[in-house]
């Protein structure tokens, strides 16, 4: 650090990272499944990922967090994303790529992408 002013804007960007990251009650969740099955998979870079979309767009009213075994290994890296008065969506089999097009299908957009959910792996 060399000046104050460059410590007041890390901590300003680093404040905002977290704000991601952090509760709250009426908002959407994005919870990724990073369990030791989740992270052999792949689940890290698609955390990352969506973290990374998220700020990009400066999407407002959602957090992401990580959570431990959903329990089902097979499917994994697993996205779940929990809306306010809607049923939970399960994306599974994630990549970073697919990440982002939930981002912006799905929470931007509203349009849940079929194709990368659960239901779509076991019927």
């Amino acid at each position: 650090m060399k000046s104050l002013e460059e410590l007041k804007a890390l901590r300003d960007e680093l404040k905002g990272r977290t704000e991601i990251r952090g509760g709250g009650e009426g908002k959407t969740r994005v919870v990724v499944g990073m369990a030791t099955c989740g992270i052999a998979a792949g689940a890290r870079p698609v955390l990352a990922a969506i973290t990374e979309e998220v700020a990009k767009r400066q999407i407002k009213n959602i957090t992401v967090g990580q959570t431990g075994c959903i329990g089902i290994c097979q499917y994994e890296p697993v996205v779940e994303i929990f809306e306010p008065g809607k049923e939970k969506v399960t994306y599974v089999k994630m990549t970073p790529e697919r990440a982002v097009q939930v981002v912006n299908n799905h929470i931007i957009n509203g349009s849940v992408v079929g194709e990368f959910t659960i239901g779509h792996y076991t019927v």
